[in-house]
């Protein structure tokens, strides 16, 4: 148990930096599908930038901190098992799951534009990229406060963070509508 608070902090680390990769990922696919229909040669030169960056973010950052965010977790839940029988963490794990869903998901989004295969419309993205902050803020209040038995209310935070989220995503769009280059 000596080392568990280095395993918790290193979780922590690679969890930041996994989140960071997550937030960021659907934006530059969304701005791979707007380069996309540009006309040329800006579209040539956008579209290869934005490759470039995604697959770096993809490889290097996000990749690997999945894979740490991971390795630690599981090293944490050796140490200490009996709390997996927990209800919080048992939510918890859930979310987990859901994360490495739209993990992989993202991954499958990514292979496609790589290949120049745009599927996904750029207002898809733009909600696409909310997921992760939804399951963020789910796990934050699961671990902080360690209550399985107030999920209503979680559930009800949760819808209305989804609504605000959506809200934003309307009123940027109305911005965008007005002024292009806000």
């Amino acid at each position: 148990m000596e080392y568990y608070n280095y395993l918790k902090s290193l979780h922590l680390i690679f969890i930041v930096t996994w989140f960071a990769g997550l937030f960021y990922v659907p934006r530059l696919f969304m701005y791979q599908i707007e380069a996309s229909q540009k006309p040329q040669p800006a579209r040539a030169i956008l579209g290869d930038q934005l490759a470039l960056m995604t697959k770096r973010l993809w490889k290097i950052i996000t990749w690997p901190s999945m894979i740490l965010a991971s390795v630690f977790a599981f090293a944490m839940l050796h140490l200490n098992s009996g709390i997996l029988y927990a209800p919080w963490m048992q939510i918890k794990l859930g979310f987990v799951v859901l994360l490495y869903a739209y993990h992989f998901k993202n991954h499958q989004i990514y292979k496609q534009l790589q290949a120049g295969n745009f599927k996904y419309s750029t207002k898809f993205m733009r909600i696409w990229n909310e997921g992760p902050t939804l399951i963020l803020f789910a796990v934050i209040f699961l671990v902080i406060t360690k209550s399985a038995t107030n999920w209503i209310w979680g559930l009800a935070g949760l819808i209305t963070l989804a609504i605000l989220l959506m809200l934003g995503i309307k009123l940027y769009k109305s911005i965008r509508d007005k002024n292009p280059n806000a």
